[in-house]
Order: structure tokens, then C-alpha cells, then sequence
């Protein structure tokens, strides 16, 4: 099959298109799935840049976000047929084959059928920044309907989803974006309220929105300096969530607005093989599909380029100027 092979870690030319050994069912639970699309995240773009999660590796098919079509399924299969549709977060991160392939194989445990009015573009873009910023919003968070939450970086990946799973909830939304383009696209998604970050302050500009209280949930995307920040534009009582290293910090003021710190890694579960935290993950999945199929929920795809061009993807993203997702069509 043809596939895109990390044959070292480094810079995006490591990357490398050529054929590679087809996978195979193993086990009697496990679907063969022919990929359509590849989602492509930061996280791939780390791994690549600084190396797999586990030793001897290499070499390596990234991608943990999929979409395709079950074509042969194990003899104990209960969930799926053939010709069933699915999406999915699993593999590539070093043990597990990822997704930059024309096939893969897994578990059916850890795919599920994919909303029916979506492409298998849409698809693919979507699976890790929906578990993610659910877990992060939700389970870390605590948003609950008539609080204020501020999104960072909300044209992001992940940050474009939390944005409408926050509305969904019932949540007014402030969010921070880059430029008057990125203003729109999120507006159109449903925030309430956009601030520029390059042109305001928004920890002044989050407390003057909220009369001096601050936001109920802020949930950081972007780094540890952003992180610490953000603890003054978080209420008293408040959550603040990041999907980052926070870093060294000075507590003090965290400590005195008695505020919650927590960190989303949804990559915990493949990590640590953590199945019942992987089967919330299948059912957010399932959730968001209910939202997609009722036209409430929709990842933005910025850019869909052919496989054999997953170099140029993740120079795309590490230049960090694009919207919403990037996808790999095969």
C-alpha cells in the first residue's frame, strides 16, 4: 500500500511517500478499514519534530485521526459490517500503525460509525480536537449552560470546535484570534464576543466583558506564557484548563481565587492503554455525531491536499497562520 513513512526525526522532508506492507487482521475483534482521509494535528507535527512516544520505532505512520470504509472484519466483530462507515483517533504515535496509509487496522472497540452527513474529509478532521476540547470544556472544565468561557485561539483546531460544542452547552463565549479574517470566521461559528489579541490586552479586555469578574472556564490552547496570563481573567472559583506544559508557576493569585487547574492530554488513553477512558472517548464521538447529523456541529477544513503531500501539511501547520483543520485525502 502506498503510505507516508517518518523515516527520522526532524523537519518535514523526513517525511517520506512510498509503499509499505499492508496491515492485517490479527485478531478475531479487530476491522480492516480502507482510509479515505487522514486528519492532521500538531501533535503529528511534534512527533515528528521531536520523536515517537515509545523506543526503536522508527520507521514510523503517522496520524492519529481516520475516516474509511470497513472492508473485512474479525470473526468476533459485533459493532460494524462491511461497507460501514467510520472515524476514529488511533495509532501513530509509534506502536499502533497511524493513519497517513491507504489501510489500517484496529480494534472495533476504537472506531465508531461516522456522522451521515459528512465526508470523509470532514471526517478525518475531526475525532482527536472533538474529544479534546469535549474533555477539556466538559470534564475538566465543568461548563455548564450561563457561564462565560474564554476559548483561546479560537480559529484553531481545536479551539473552532470548543467554540460550538461551548454554545451547544449554553455558554457565552469570548474567544481571541489574530486578525479581522479569523474575527469573522469565528463570529460565524457562534462567539459572542472576539477579541484581537495582537491589538488588545485580554485579560483587560475579558474583565471589562464580565464587569470585573471574569471568565467562568478558560481554556487555553496556545502555550504556558498565555497560560499564566489567563489566571487573571479567570473568576474566583473558576476553572482553568490547558492543553500545554503549564511550566514553572507562581500560585499566588491561582490560590487566592481558589481556582481549579486542570490539563487535557487526551492522549492519555492510547498512551497509558486506558480502556474505559477510551470508551468516553467512543461515546463522545457518537454524541457529536448526533450534533453533526443535526446540523449543529462542524469541523472547518482549510486545506485538503493528497497524501503524498503530508510534508507540505505539516509546514502548513507549523507556520501556525491557518484556520480550523488540514487533511490528508487519499
Amino acid at each position: 500500500m502506498q503510505s507516508i513513512v517518518m523515516t527520522a526525526v526532524g523537519t518535514p522532508d523526513v517525511l517520506k511517500f512510498q509503499g509499505s506492507p499492508e496491515p492485517e487482521i490479527t485478531q478475531p475483534t479487530d476491522i480492516k478499514v480502507k482510509l479515505l482521509a487522514a486528519g492532521v494535528n500538531p501533535v503529528d507535527t511534534k512527533v515528528r519534530s521531536n520523536g515517537l512516544f515509545y523506543d526503536n520505532a522508527l520507521p514510523a505512520i503517522l496520524g492519529c485521526d481516520g475516516a474509511g470504509e470497513v472492508i473485512e472484519i474479525g470473526s468476533a466483530v459485533s459493532r460494524f459490517n462491511i461497507g460501514d462507515k467510520v472515524w476514529f483517533c488511533h495509532g501513530g504515535l509509534g506502536r499502533e500503525q497511524g493513519n497517513y496509509a491507504q489501510y489500517n487496522v484496529l480494534d472495533e472497540r476504537w472506531a465508531s460509525l461516522m456522522p451521515q452527513s459528512y465526508s470523509f474529509i470532514e471526517a478525518a478532521a475531526s475525532p482527536l480536537v472533538m474529544i479534546t476540547a469535549w474533555g477539556a470544556l466538559f470534564d475538566r472544565g465543568g461548563l455548564e449552560a450561563g457561564q462565560t468561557v474564554l476559548i483561546h485561539a479560537g480559529a484553531g483546531g481545536v479551539g473552532h470546535i470548543a467554540i460550538q460544542l461551548a454554545k451547544l452547552k449554553g455558554a457565552r463565549v469570548i474567544t481571541t484570534v489574530s486578525s479581522e479574517q479569523k474575527s469573522d470566521f469565528v463570529k460565524r461559528l457562534g462567539a459572542d464576543e472576539v477579541i484581537l489579541y495582537n491589538q488588545h490586552n485580554f485579560v483587560d479586555a475579558v474583565n471589562t466583558l464580565t464587569s470585573g469578574k471574569g471568565a467562568d472556564v478558560v481554556f487555553d490552547t496556545v502555550s504556558s506564557a498565555v497560560f499564566k496570563e489567563s489566571i487573571a481573567a479567570t473568576a474566583h472559583f473558576g476553572r482553568l484548563i490547558t492543553l500545554l506544559d503549564p511550566g514553572e508557576l507562581n500560585l499566588a493569585e491561582a490560590r487566592m481565587r481558589n481556582l481549579l487547574i486542570g490539563i487535557e492530554l487526551m492522549l492519555t488513553p492510547m498512551l497509558r492503554d486506558l480502556p474505559e477512558a477510551r470508551d468516553k472517548h467512543i461515546a463522545i464521538l457518537k454524541q457529536c455525531a448526533v450534533f453533526a447529523d443535526n446540523g449543529r456541529l462542524k469541523p472547518h477544513v482549510s486545506h485538503v491536499l493528497p497524501l503524498k503531500e503530508a510534508a507540505k501539511a505539516h509546514e502548513l501547520i507549523e507556520k501556525k497562520h491557518t484556520s480550523g483543520k488540514i487533511v490528508l485525502e487519499i
